[in-house]
């Protein structure tokens, strides 16, 4: 089995490319990213360069890559990536008899927008941080007054993100591309969750976690049914095409209030596979091996994240970036 996973620098990518190996398959792991210097390409058994997802030889590219290399499966992971591989999907899985892990362009949009986000929640009936766009901010203030959580409507790992605790701070921060946000709860209640979605919600996992630097440091994972059946909920109503991920808060009196959505695998990836929900490995049975999604039991544990090294020589980097494109 060959599995091509994208984003061999990011966390995403390189968490993926962790749930493979750890997984019950064999795989022959093929990463791409634009960086030489990314670490993920040196764990993959192939490896090749791509242009910037914002380039317009991306797609022409990575289609070569996957004409070339032929992967069972394709895993996305950056999210500017989503958006091209949702739009060439149909198309590439039918000229390259591949799988493309991808979502809809129209989830990816409600997901990569926290604007859409909150106007999906609204629609579908669940329960959300009151928000607005600059120039509304006035109704936000008068209905549930400061702190607010100012940050960019296309954004990720809290970058551009200021907790405002009155007019002149927000004031100061304010940009046309930002949503005004109520602070919910507090720093304690944030909780990531991860769900399989193939028509119907067939597994999540919820664990509560703590940040640092935008990405979850600590994580707790425990039964949460209640949490994780309102999370299947969400997940039925967003109708990904296989992984998504919920990022929210929950309020003292109990209530699930949804920050953000990410329509892809999660950063916490590997993390979740630690505890027996190896999200990548499903998807594959799913998909490859025609084998229903099942709700795993789920180990309670703590996970504390880490630093660690990728070591390579300089002929390793110089195979990477030598005009045949790959390493082995």
């Amino acid at each position: 089995m060959k599995v091509l996973v994208t984003g061999g620098g990011a966390l995403l990518g390189q968490g993926i490319i962790r749930a493979l190996r750890a997984s019950r398959f064999h795989v022959q792991v093929v990463a791409v990213d634009p960086n030489p210097l990314s670490a993920g390409l040196y764990w993959a058994d192939s490896a090749h360069l791509v242009p910037m997802a914002n380039a317009p030889d991306y797609a022409e590219r990575l289609y070569e890559i996957l004409d070339t290399e032929r992967p069972d499966i394709v895993f996305v992971g950056t999210d500017v990536e989503l958006s091209i591989l949702a739009h060439y999907r149909l198309a590439w899985e039918k000229d390259l008899n591949t799988q493309i892990v991808v979502s809809r362009s129209e989830v990816i949009a409600i997901a990569n927008d926290k604007w859409e986000t909150y106007l999906f929640l609204k629609r579908a009936g669940f329960a959300y941080p009151e928000s607005a766009l600059p120039g509304d901010e006035s109704r936000l203030i008068q209905q549930v007054g400061f702190p607010l959580v100012v940050k960019p409507r296309v954004g990720a790992r809290s970058v551009g993100l200021h907790i405002v605790n009155s007019q002149e701070e927000l004031s100061r921060v304010l940009t046309p591309e930002a949503i005004i946000q109520q602070c919910v709860a507090t720093d304690a209640d944030e909780y990531t969750a991860g769900s399989l979605t193939f028509g119907t919600c067939d597994a999540t996992i919820v664990m509560r976690r703590i940040l640092r630097d935008g990405n979850t440091y600590f994580a707790f994972v425990d039964s949460y049914s209640e949490l994780n059946a309102t999370v299947r909920d969400l997940a039925s109503a967003l109708q990904a095409y296989g992984p998504a991920n919920f990022q929210f808060r929950l309020t003292p009196d109990g209530e699930v209030k949804v920050f953000e959505i990410n329509a892809r695998f999660s950063g916490t990836t590997p993390l979740r596979a630690h505890a027996g929900f190896n999200e990548v490995e499903m998807v594959i049975e799913n998909l490859l091996e025609g084998k229903p999604i099942q709700q795993p039991i789920v180990k309670p544990l703590v996970i504390i994240r880490h630093m660690s090294e990728t070591v390579v020589t300089p002929e390793a980097i110089k195979q990477i970036v030598a005009p045949s494109g790959s390493c082995a």
